[in-house]
């Protein structure tokens, strides 16, 4: 006859098993058997839609960033009548792009092994093929996320940091999904690809004082005090599209676009860092790698959690 107290023990033991099962499920090859031309139809893919357009790249890669703090795909979910999703949030309205890429390459995958590769696993893979075009590092994708069948706005909003935060923001930001202050900056290295929209930059150029004189003429052309809101300036000055230390450079010349991106040098904790990747770009490439590496396995859903979509911007 079995004790309770061993009943006890015997319930916590099955269950740290399952949790390992679980856990043991997300691996760089998940789906050599059961899909094995899904990276390579996904990296030409992405390599097609950044060649069309290179901005796309930056696009793709912060999909993944906004949709992983979490990476279940919900990001990509449009909103229903039960709930409304996340690309209204206060970090994505207005600029998050790259969707109909992702529904794209969601459809060639579809046709190759249907039903299997998640959504979730699109965009991680996505991202790091959009790093690698452009000139930046790789790193194994850890496969085997689950897409979510909900979306939430309020979740968005107080995830996703915001381009106004000042540094004790962002490190809060960051440290409440497990991400230190190394990591954080070495992610925000992303920004030495891709562009912002005026309204997001425009106190900064037009109110901040830690900024260079000839790079606020620069921009204030392009971005007026008022009107042409959704007016693009590159978030690297230098070399906006291309994966290297460029933006860390712009930063110890007061040249961050946003408000966010100039506190990470502005007399602080991580102006060490910031100068550090300035002068050795590989070490900024292999924290990079190992970040996304660390990002891209926040919370995903696998097992029996979640489903594998059909189409990305709706649930089964």
């Amino acid at each position: 006859m079995v004790t309770s107290i061993n009943m006890t023990t015997l319930r916590i033991l099955l269950s740290l098993f399952l949790l390992g099962t679980v856990q043991a499920q997300l691996s760089s090859n998940y789906y050599a058997k059961t899909c094995p031309k899904a990276l390579f139809t996904i990296k030409s893919a992405v390599h097609k839609a950044v060649a069309a357009e290179h901005r796309m790249g930056a696009s793709l890669l912060r999909l993944h960033f906004h949709d992983c703090f979490g990476c279940d795909a919900s990001v990509l979910l449009n909103d229903t009548s039960t709930f409304t999703g996340e690309q209204t949030a206060g970090a994505n309205a207005g600029s998050l792009r790259g969707f109909t890429a992702i529904d794209s390459i969601k459809s060639q995958v579809e046709s190759v092994c249907p039903g299997v590769v998640s959504c979730a696993d699109i965009l991680a893979v996505a991202a790091r093929d959009s790093v690698v075009v452009l000139g930046g590092p790789t790193w194994n994708v850890l496969l085997g996320r689950r897409d979510s069948t909900a979306a939430s706005l309020s979740t968005a909003n107080a995830d996703i940091p915001s381009p106004n935060m000042d540094l004790s923001g962002l490190l809060s930001s960051f440290s409440k999904k497990g991400l230190t202050a190394k990591e954080m900056v070495a992610l925000a290295g992303a920004h030495t690809i891709g562009q912002a929209r005026c309204v997001v930059f425009r106190n900064r150029v037009y109110n901040e004082s830690n900024v260079d004189a000839s790079f606020v003429s620069s921009v204030k052309s392009n971005c007026p005090n008022t009107g042409g809101d959704n007016n693009l300036t590159p978030l690297d000055s230098s070399t906006p599209v291309e994966f290297d230390n460029g933006y860390f450079k712009d930063l110890v010349n007061n040249k961050g676009l946003m408000h966010s991106d100039q506190q990470l040098f502005n007399n602080g904790s991580t102006d060490s860092q910031v100068t550090t990747y300035t002068k050795d770009p590989s070490s900024f490439n292999r924290d990079f790698a190992r970040a996304m590496v660390k990002m891209g396995n926040l919370s995903p859903l696998t097992g029996t959690r979640g489903e594998i979509r059909t189409n990305c911007w709706k649930t089964n």
